[in-house]
């Protein structure tokens, strides 16, 4: 028995397929492990190591707007370029405005354009220094300096008027 050899084939590593066919895992494997040095390396922000403070805290500041709600705190938000106005008003008309405010304007999804504020009484509202943000959807937190009470709410920048956060009713009796 005698076998020929075919002088025209070339050596397997001589070939184009092989290669191409090395390719794909070759390049999962590389961006396996590029995934996995940015995952080792990187920060995930979202995961807090003080959880439990945290819980805390949440539960502290649910007491502070029921409190805001059971005075029937509201307030008359208005922001130009460079200023914010924040009338406040109360359901019963002894009850006691705050030395200042603290007004912290957050974005939902962009951290990086957070901004806060003390205002001060000027006349009958207050008044404080605050950069007019981007156009589009924020959340206004507004505390007094003792942090005993908050309103949370929400404003679509540019606004044209005032707009109103909290004045709720409080919560009936047993309920929660």
């Amino acid at each position: 028995m005698t076998t020929t050899i075919n002088q025209n084939s070339k050596s397997w590593y001589r070939e184009p397929w092989p290669w191409l066919l090395m390719i794909l895992p070759f390049t999962a494997i590389v961006l396996g492990a590029m995934l996995l040095w940015l995952a080792i390396s990187t920060n995930d922000g979202l995961v807090t190591e003080d959880y439990y403070k945290q819980g805390q805290m949440v539960a502290e500041t649910l007491v502070q707007s029921r409190r805001a709600q059971e005075l029937g705190i509201a307030a008359g938000l208005r922001m130009t370029h460079d200023s914010i106005r924040v009338r406040l008003t109360a359901r019963q008309a002894d009850t006691p405005m705050p030395p200042a405010l603290a007004v912290m304007l957050s974005h939902p999804t962009r951290a990086g354009l957070d901004q806060q504020s003390l205002l001060r009484p000027d006349g009958d509202a207050y008044v404080g220094n605050l950069q007019l943000p981007a156009s589009g959807h924020w959340l206004v937190l507004i505390e007094d300096e003792a942090k005993t009470w908050r309103l949370m709410g929400s404003v679509v920048l540019p606004a044209a008027n005032e707009t109103l956060i909290g004045g709720g009713q409080p919560p009936a009796a047993g309920s929660r």
